[in-house]
C-alpha cells in the first residue's frame, strides 16, 4: 500500500490542467516608462512581515521519506534564493509520520519557513504544530472537495467554522486561511475577516487538482476533476476586499507573467507549488536556484514594461479579459 503523501506527489506531477485562467488575461503595455530597471522594487508585506520578493514556495508535502527528500531540495532552493517556503500539512508529523521531513533549518539556518495544518484539526493540534515548527506563519487549509472525494476523508464538517474561530483566537503566530486549489469564495473571505484573520490564500483552480488526485486514488467522481473557480476568477471576485484583507494568490502559477497578473489583481504575494515541484524533480538544485533567481529579473522586466516601480503600483495596471473571463476590458483608475 502506497503512502498517501507520496500518492499526492505522484498524481500532482501527472495531472495537466485543461484550462489556465491566466491565459485569458492580457496586461496593457506602456511604451514610455518612468523608471529605470534598477529602480524596480519587488518587496511586499503580508502575514506580519516584509518580504524581499513577492513569490514563495507554497505548501506541498512532508510526512514520508519521499516528501522529506522533496522538502530538503525545496528548503535549499528557498534558502539560497531568499524566498519563503511553506511545508505541507504537519498533521502527519503529529501522528509520528516522518516529523523530520518538515524542518531543514538546522541545515539551512537562513531559511524562512512556514507550515500548514487542516481546518478539521483541533486548535490544540495547531498549537502543538506551532510549538514544534516555530513557523513564521501558520496556514490553516480548507479542502472540502478533497475531503469529500478522499476515500478516507473527513465526513464531519460542522466544526470547521468553530475551528477557524479558535485558531484565530489562540494561535500566536500570524494565521493564513488557505484554499487548496478550488478557489476561496467571497463569503468565506468575509467570514475569515470577521474573525480577525488578516491574510487569505485564495488558491484557485488551474494547477494541482486535489479532486483529480483523490479520484485517481480511488474516488469515482472524475466529472468533478475541474471543480471550483479559477485563480483569476477568484481574484476578480475578491476585488472589493483587496484593501481590507491581505490576499495571497496561488493555483496554476507557471512563470513571472502569471505572478504579475496576480499582483495586478491585488495579491500581496504569490505561491507556487507544482511549478517548483516539477523543477526540483527534473533538475539539480543548482539549476533550480538559477531559474528562481532569474524569475526575480523577469519580474523587474515585466514591471518596467508596465511602468510600475513597486508591487503596490501594479494594482493600477489596465488589462483585458478574454474567453471564460467574459472578454471584459477592465480599466483601473490611478489612486
Amino acid at each position: 500500500m502506497t503512502n498517501r503523501k507520496d500518492d499526492h506527489i505522484r498524481y500532482a506531477l501527472k495531472y495537466q490542467s485543461p484550462y489556465n485562467s491566466f491565459d485569458d488575461m492580457e496586461l496593457i503595455h506602456k511604451s514610455l516608462p518612468t523608471y529605470d530597471l534598477d529602480q524596480i522594487d519587488l518587496s511586499t508585506h503580508f502575514a506580519g512581515r516584509d518580504w524581499k520578493f513577492p513569490f514563495y514556495i507554497n505548501a506541498m508535502t512532508g510526512g514520508s521519506a519521499k516528501g522529506g527528500a522533496v522538502n530538503r531540495k525545496l528548503a535549499e532552493v528557498a534558502s539560497r534564493t531568499g524566498i519563503l517556503m511553506v511545508t505541507g500539512s504537519y498533521s502527519a508529523a503529529l501522528k509520528g509520520e516522518a516529523p523530520e521531513s518538515f524542518d531543514y533549518r538546522n541545515e539551512f539556518p537562513d531559511l524562512d519557513l512556514a507550515t500548514n495544518i487542516g481546518v478539521d484539526k483541533s486548535v490544540d493540534l495547531g498549537i502543538k504544530t506551532v510549538e514544534a515548527m516555530d513557523p513564521v506563519f501558520l496556514q490553516l487549509h480548507v479542502n472540502l472537495m478533497q475531503e469529500l472525494l478522499m476515500p478516507e476523508g473527513e465526513r464531519i464538517f460542522h466544526t470547521w467554522k468553530e475551528n477557524v474561530v479558535a485558531y484565530a483566537q489562540k494561535i500566536e503566530v500570524p494565521l493564513v486561511l488557505k484554499e487548496v486549489g478550488f478557489g476561496m469564495d467571497e463569503k468565506t473571505i468575509r467570514y475569515a475577516m470577521s474573525q480577525g484573520i488578516k491574510t487569505v490564500d485564495i488558491s484557485g483552480r488551474g494547477g494541482t487538482s486535489f479532486a483529480y488526485i483523490e479520484n485517481s486514488r480511488g474516488g469515482n467522481c472524475d466529472y468533478l476533476n475541474d471543480w471550483g473557480q479559477s485563480t483569476v476568477q477568484t481574484l476578480l471576485q475578491a476585488q472589493d476586499l483587496r484593501e481590507e484583507v491581505e490576499i495571497l494568490a496561488s493555483g496554476g502559477v507557471r512563470n513571472p507573467l502569471d505572478m504579475v497578473k496576480c499582483l495586478v489583481l491585488g495579491a500581496k504575494g504569490v505561491g507556487l507549488s507544482r511549478t517548483v515541484l516539477e523543477l526540483v524533480e527534473r533538475y539539480p538544485v543548482d539549476k533550480v536556484v538559477a531559474i528562481v533567481n532569474g524569475w526575480k529579473d523577469d519580474l523587474r522586466l515585466i514591471m518596467c514594461a508596465l511602468d510600475c516601480c513597486t508591487v503596490d503600483e501594479l494594482k493600477s495596471v489596465d488589462y483585458i479579459l478574454y474567453g471564460k473571463l467574459q472578454g471584459t476590458y477592465v480599466k483601473q483608475e490611478k489612486s
